[in-house]
C-alpha cells in the first residue's frame, strides 16, 4: 500500500499572517502538498524567509519546486505604510520583483487591494484605471506592476478589508473593533463615513485554490480578478453587527460622519469590487454572511461566559 502523497506543490508566501494562513489551510486541506513561508512570525512548520533576498527566494523556488505560488506577504497597513516608507516598498515592490523573476513557468497569485482606487466613481472593474490615493495602494499597484512585467501568466487577485481567525483581535481592521464593542460602558465614536465590503480570509483562500485549480491545467487563466463580500458597511455599521452578533449592546458606539483632520494616510470613500470576472469562471465563492464569518472569528476573545451559555445551551 504506497502513502498517498499530494503531487500538487504550493507555496505561500506571508503564511504567518492574516490572509496566509487561511491560504495555507485551504490548500492543506484539500490534497495539495503546502509550503509556508515567513519572516518575523516565522515558527515551526513554516519556513523563514526573506523574500527582500533574491538568493533565498530562488534556494526556495529551486528546492520546493512549486507549482503554483500565492503571495499574500505584505505590509498592509496604510499609516505604517506612510511612517516606514522604505521598509513597506521593499516589501510590497521589490518582492514582488524578485518572486515574479524566479516564478518563470509556475502560476503566480498576487494578492492586492481595492485601496488601489480612489473611491470616487464604484463600483470598479478589472479594467478601470487605478488611482490610489494612499502610499499603500501605490506601493500595491506597482507591485502588481512588477508582477505581471516579470511574469505575464499571473493572477493578481484584489480584495477589499479582510478579517477571519485572529491571533489577535488587531490583526485585521474589522475584528479590532472588538474593544470598542466590549468597552461597554465608555461611549466611543467609530467612522461612519468610509463605505466597506468587509470579505473573510476563508472565502478569499477558497478562491485562490479555485483559481490553482484551474490554472493548472488551463494558462489562459492571467491578469487581474476582484473578489469581494456583498455587505456594504461602515466600520460603524460593522461595530453595530459585531454587537447584535455577540447579543452585546452597541448604544455606546457614537457614528462619525465627517473625517477627523490628521487622521493618517487618505483613504477611499468608496471602492466596491465589481467582480464578475471570476463569477462568470464559474470560480468565485458565495461570501459567508458577515455575522456567521465574525463570530466564528470573535469568539475566542469572549470573556463573559454568560453569553457561551445562552448561546451553546
Amino acid at each position: 500500500q504506497s502513502i498517498y502523497t499530494p503531487y500538487r506543490r504550493v507555496l505561500v508566501t506571508g503564511a504567518t499572517g492574516l490572509l496566509g494562513r487561511a491560504v495555507y489551510k485551504e490548500f492543506k486541506n484539500n490534497d495539495w502538498d503546502a509550503l509556508g513561508s515567513g519572516y518575523n512570525r516565522a515558527r515551526p512548520c513554516f519556513l523563514k524567509c526573506n523574500l527582500l533576498d533574491e538568493d533565498a527566494v530562488r534556494g526556495v523556488i529551486q528546492g520546493f519546486k512549486p507549482h503554483v505560488i500565492v503571495h499574500c506577504a505584505a505590509e498592509r497597513r496604510p499609516d505604517v505604510v506612510e511612517r516606514h516608507t522604505e521598509a513597506a516598498i521593499n516589501l510590497n515592490v521589490h518582492a514582488c520583483a524578485s518572486l515574479a523573476k524566479e516564478a518563470g513557468g509556475i502560476f503566480l497569485i498576487y494578492i492586492s487591494t481595492d485601496y488601489v482606487f480612489d473611491g470616487r466613481n464604484p463600483p470598479y472593474g478589472e479594467n478601470d484605471a487605478p488611482n490610489p490615493l494612499n502610499l499603500y495602494g501605490k506601493s500595491k499597484l506597482e507591485g502588481e506592476r512588477e508582477i505581471l512585467r516579470h511574469c505575464p501568466g499571473a493572477a493578481v487577485l484584489r480584495v477589499p478589508i479582510l478579517f477571519g481567525e485572529v491571533e489577535k483581535v488587531e490583526e485585521s481592521a474589522v475584528t479590532v473593533l472588538w474593544d470598542r464593542v466590549q468597552e461597554g460602558a465608555e461611549s466611543c465614536t467609530i467612522d461612519h463615513c468610509q463605505q466597506r465590503f468587509p470579505t473573510y480570509t476563508n472565502d478569499v483562500a477558497r478562491v485562490c485554490r479555485n483559481m490553482a485549480e484551474r490554472a493548472l491545467p488551463d494558462p489562459s487563466l492571467r491578469g487581474i480578478f476582484h473578489y469581494s463580500a456583498k455587505e456594504q458597511m461602515t466600520k460603524y455599521e460593522m461595530a453595530c453587527a459585531i454587537a447584535d452578533a455577540f447579543n452585546l449592546p452597541s448604544s455606546h458606539l457614537i457614528p462619525m460622519t465627517e473625517q477627523p483632520a490628521g487622521a493618517g494616510a487618505q483613504r477611499p470613500q468608496n471602492a466596491q469590487l465589481e467582480c464578475s470576472r471570476l463569477e462568470l469562471l464559474g470560480l468565485s465563492v458565495e461570501p459567508t454572511p458577515f455575522k456567521t464569518a465574525i463570530r466564528d472569528s470573535l469568539w475566542p476573545f469572549q470573556h463573559d461566559k454568560r453569553w457561551r451559555q445562552t448561546v451553546f445551551h
